[in-house]
């Protein structure tokens, strides 16, 4: 009976383990509004993209047809762009803002692009990022508590995977 016990409390200690919640955390969207993360993000459950590298933004833009789709199906479902510089970045933050929201037409995309400029490393810590070489995706219920988090662009399989937790 005590191993069972045991048994039972160490995977309850497992899960919790696993679980993981979005670090709070500040940055300001293409419009000039300061965001509080997570409790800003307005949906029921927020698709988030942390990208690194410039050259990452065709990764992020793969997810695009599918993203329109799930959208579609659930409407409490939100899209946030994280790029995430260093803190030394933070004194040219108006030409790099600036930048992007000129290659951004879409008023909803600036407002759902979100730039940070932070000390990189903490951050990576607490969601478990070892490299800055892949896009991270991740699922954000209302609460922060992280539901996925895959890395790299949209495939079919990674589609599934948020898909079906999503659908959840």
């Amino acid at each position: 009976m005590m191993t069972l016990l045991h048994a039972g409390l160490l995977a309850m200690l497992q899960l919790s383990d696993t679980t993981r919640v979005f670090p709070p955390m500040q940055g300001q969207n293409l419009d000039g509004r300061t965001l509080e993360m997570p409790q800003d993000f307005a949906g029921e459950l927020n698709v988030v993209f942390i990208a690194f590298k410039r050259e990452q933004q065709a990764d992020v833009d793969s997810w695009g047809t599918a993203l329109d789709s799930l959208r579609k199906r659930h409407t409490g479902l939100r899209v946030y762009e994280l790029p995430t510089l260093g803190r030394r970045y933070r004194l040219i933050r108006p030409m790099i803002d600036g930048g992007m929201r000129r290659g951004i037409p879409d008023s909803t995309v600036c407002a759902a692009t979100i730039t940070l400029y932070i000390g990189k490393d903490p951050f990576k810590r607490a969601l478990g990022i070892t490299t800055e070489d892949l896009i991270q995706v991740l699922l954000v219920d209302r609460h922060g508590n992280i539901r996925l988090q895959r890395s790299g662009p949209m495939t079919p399989s990674l589609r599934a995977e948020l898909e079906a937790e999503i659908g959840r």
